[in-house]
Order: structure tokens, then C-alpha cells, then sequence
């Protein structure tokens, strides 16, 4: 079954002007926000401008929660979740919008910064699944927090200015590069050859071993006040330089880093900030670490999202593990992330009656896992049935998909995470095309689609 093209819905241009707006505040946050730190800063000036209070204060003013209350808490500044209390108690279910804000990258190591043959490099340990030599002579940016032993965090961000220097790993000229050329994709470049090269100019005290080092450790005490054993306790994160642009002839498409999975994150929670007073509780969930396994204290493992509903039910009314558990159980969730978009250069790796396409709108993903499913949610079909009905009630393009071939394809989602505290939910997203990628490709028809199906998820009332 074909579906339609989502610009069909946006032929006046009063339409289309809607899709292209959205795009553009997404395009601009896309640019901006690129670590889960910088997002969930900017997720939480969007909640604190529309009226949401932060839990902690909630619950240190002895407060009481009723329908309309608006609450969000966040989780070591790299993950949050957002709540708009419905109607019905929390204990009857919530519909959950869930994403991830973290993407693939390089990270510094520990000690990172060395001197071989009069430059400085920074060394590196790249962050989710990557394909290394994809990242070799791009300008890239550092982005991060370096936080010093007096409890001072400074925050890092060089090479988005167009006055910033830039940074970048090397790759061999082609006129040495026979033996490199015979290796195996995933050998061109090894883990260990990301080193990001930042200095050459050496500095004027003669008596020190390593002149070139020691002047980019006296640039970085003056101008950032970062001490070489500073980076024992810093994250900071090599991502593209340069701003998200628009793609194409006719400007339908987006460029950026890191789609996946922002494109998701970004319209939950615009669609959170146009409810009112829902029937059931609304949720956004937005988490860090999926990328690597979804580990970890601020990952979708941890207990944090389960830990702050218990806190709702306990402000509500309604405390105990028992009615905790009936809150999740009752719950139906969009576990949102990107789905592989189908390529024209790359038709063999689909099937294309069950792929995703560009301008197709929201896609849901039934399954993901890899191979014979493993590691798969895979949602039930009174659900998956629910979902059509209330996407079509609201006129919203979807399309449905799975990632690749059968033997091909594969991939992971915090949906089976979700589904393990017994709620139904199913993989939706948005269509990427160069995923995990330095720089991906998304239709901003799809996000628009996205956008308007979180809202009419939210407003459903079972």
C-alpha cells in the first residue's frame, strides 16, 4: 500500500508557510543545541516560559497537584521529562512522548592533549555506532563543560563563531594511499586515528620539552581558564562545525547534525507547550545514553522517569507501589526515533513496500531489533490499530516501515524499555536519510507530520 505525499496537504502557500516555520525554529535549535547538556538547557527555557515548574520546587513548597498543573525535572542536565496533569488520575494511565537527545560523536578522552612532531592533538573515543572515516577532514567543533576541582563548571563551546578557530583529524593524501585504499571500510580509519589536531605554533620558553603543548596550554588558561589536568573531569564532545542549512533547490529538506535523534526530541516537546488540560496526563520524555545502550544513571535504564512519577503520585494523592505500577501499565507511549529513509543510490539494502520515504510523513515502526527481531518491542495490533485511528481522525500523514531488509537492517530504540513497565508502545519517528552521519538529511514535511501527530496523540482521550 502507497501512501501519499505529505506536501499534497500544503500546495497554498499560507500551508506550506506553516511546514517551513516550523522547520526553520527546528533548523535554528538543530544549529545551536548540539550535546544533551545544551538541549536540555534549551528544552527547559521552553518549559519555564509556558508556565512549567520544576519538581523540586513543587515538592519543597508542599504543593498539590490538580488538572493543568505543569511539571518537569531534570536529570543531571542531560535528561528530563515533562508532565501536564490531566483529568483523570495518574494511576488510569498517561500517553508518553519519548526521545533521545544524545547523537554520535567523539569524545575527549581523560588525557587527551599531546605533542608529536611539533602539533598538538587531542585524543579521542568515538561516541555510538559512527563510520570513522566519515569523520576525517571536516572543520569540527568542541562543545562540553569542564568542571574543576573547586566545584566551577565552565562551560565549552569553540568553533561555531565565524571568528572561532576549527578543528579537524587529518586523513592520508591519496597519492600515499595504495595500502589504506585495499583495507575494509570499517579499517580505512581506526578508532585510535581520530586524533583531533589543534596547535603548531610553539611557545617561547626554551627550558620546556614540548614547546607546541605548552603554548596551547597557556591559549587555554588565558582564554578559558582549562588547566591541563582539567580534563580529568571534563566532557567535552568533537561535533561538525557550522550551522544546520536548508537542502535543496526548493528548500524541502534539512541538513544538520545530529536528526537523530533531535528531529524527534524538538516536536514532543512543541508538542507539549500546545496542551491544555489533557484528559490524561501528558508526558515528554527526552534521555541521554541511547546511543551507546541506553545505560547508565541518565539513560532510559536508570530509574528516573519511574522515580518521578512516584513523586506525582505521592503530590496527587496517590501513593504506594501499587498505584505506580497501575500508572505505567495503563500507559500507552510513541517511543520516537528516526527510521532509515529509503535511497535511490542505495536501493538493494530495502524492500520497498515496508521502507520509509521522504515526504511520506510520521513513520511507525511496528518492530525494530535486527535479523529474526531480537531486541525488539514490537507493539500489538489493537494498538497499532488505535494509532491509525487517531492519526487519520486528525488528518496527519503516516507512513509504516521497518529498518532494511530482513537479513540486512537492524537497529535499537527506547521503546523496549518503555514496554518492559508493561505499557504499549511502538516505534515512530521521523525519516533520515546519511543516519549517523556527520551530516544528516531530513524532509521538513516529515517533521511537520511529526509534529502534528504528537499533538493529536497528547489530545487523545481513550
Amino acid at each position: 500500500m502507497e501512501r501519499k505525499n505529505a506536501w499534497e496537504k500544503y500546495r497554498e502557500e499560507s500551508d506550506k508557510r506553516q511546514v517551513f516555520d516550523f522547520a526553520e525554529g527546528y533548523r535554528q535549535f538543530l544549529s545551536d543545541n548540539k550535546t544533551e547538556r545544551e538541549c536540555c538547557a534549551f528544552f527547559v527555557d521552553k518549559l519555564k516560559a509556558a508556565g512549567f515548574e520544576s519538581l523540586e520546587d513543587v515538592v519543597s513548597a508542599g504543593k498539590t497537584l490538580k488538572a493543568g498543573d505543569k511539571i518537569y525535572a531534570v536529570n543531571k542536565k542531560k535528561s528530563l521529562v515533562c508532565f501536564i496533569m490531566g483529568k483523570q488520575p495518574i494511576s488510569a494511565g498517561m500517553q508518553i512522548l519519548g526521545a533521545h537527545i544524545d547523537s554520535p560523536r567523539m569524545d575527549l578522552k581523560q588525557n587527551p592533549l599531546y605533542e608529536d612532531t611539533d602539533m598538538v592533538l587531542l585524543d579521542t573515543h568515538y561516541y555510538g555506532g559512527v563510520k570513522k572515516y566519515q569523520w576525517v577532514t571536516l572543520p569540527l567543533a568542541l562543545h562540553g563543560v569542564v568542571a574543576k576541582k573547586d566545584g566551577t563548571v565552565i562551560d565549552v563551546c569553540i568553533g561555531e563563531k565565524e571568528d572561532d578557530p576549527v578543528f579537524g583529524v587529518s586523513d592520508l593524501l591519496i597519492h600515499l594511499s595504495d595500502e589504506q585504499l585495499t583495507k575494509k571500510a570499517n579499517k580505512v580509519v581506526e578508532g585510535e586515528d581520530l586524533n583531533v589536531l589543534v596547535g603548531s605554533i610553539p611557545g617561547v620558553k626554551e627550558d620546556e620539552k614540548e614547546l607546541v603543548k605548552a603554548n596551547i596550554l597557556n591559549i587555554l588558561l588565558d582564554q578559558y581558564n582549562i588547566e591541563e589536568e582539567d580534563f580529568l573531569s571534563a566532557e567535552i564532545e568533537v561535533v561538525p562545525a557550522g550551522a544546520a542549512r536548508d537542502y535543496g533547490f526548493d528548500r524541502s529538506m534539512i541538513m544538520g547534525y545530529g536528526h537523530d535523534d533531535r528531529v524527534c526530541a524538538y516536536p514532543s516537546l512543541m508538542a507539549m507547550l500546545q496542551i491544555d488540560v489533557p484528559e490524561y496526563t501528558s508526558v515528554c520524555l527526552l534521555v541521554d545514553k541511547e546511543e551507546i545502550g541506553s545505560v547508565g544513571a541518565t539513560g532510559m535504564h536508570s530509574r528516573f522517569f519511574e522515580n518521578t512519577v512516584a513523586e506525582l503520585l505521592a503530590l496527587t494523592g496517590e501513593e504506594g507501589n501499587l498505584s505506580l505500577c497501575r500508572a505505567l501499565k495503563n500507559s500507552k507511549a510513541l517511543s520516537s526515533d528516526v527510521s532509515a529513509a529509503f535511497d535511490p543510490n542505495y536501493p538493494s539494502v530495502m524492500e520497498k513496500k515496508n521502507a520509509a520515504y521522504f515526504g511520506r510523513g510520521m513513520v511507525f515502526n511496528k518492530y525494530t531489533g535486527s535479523r529474526g527481531k531480537s531486541g525488539s518491542n514490537d507493539a500489538n495490533a489493537e494498538y497499532v490499530g488505535e494509532l491509525r485511528r487517531i492519526m487519520d481522525d486528525a488528518n496527519v500523514y503516516f507512513q509504516t516501515a521497518e529498518l532494511g531488509k530482513v537479513d540486512v537492517g537492524g537497529g535499537g530504540t527506547i521503546a523496549y524499555i518503555l514496554g518492559n513497565l508493561d505499557m504499549d508502545v511502538i516505534d515512530s519517528g521521523v525519516a533520515v536519510l546519511n543516519m549517523h552521519a556527520p551530516w544528516e538529511i531530513i524532509s521538513k514535511v516529515d517533521l511537520y507530520e511529526a509534529f502534528l501527530a504528537y499533538v493529536a496523540f497528547l489530545n487523545f482521550s481513550r
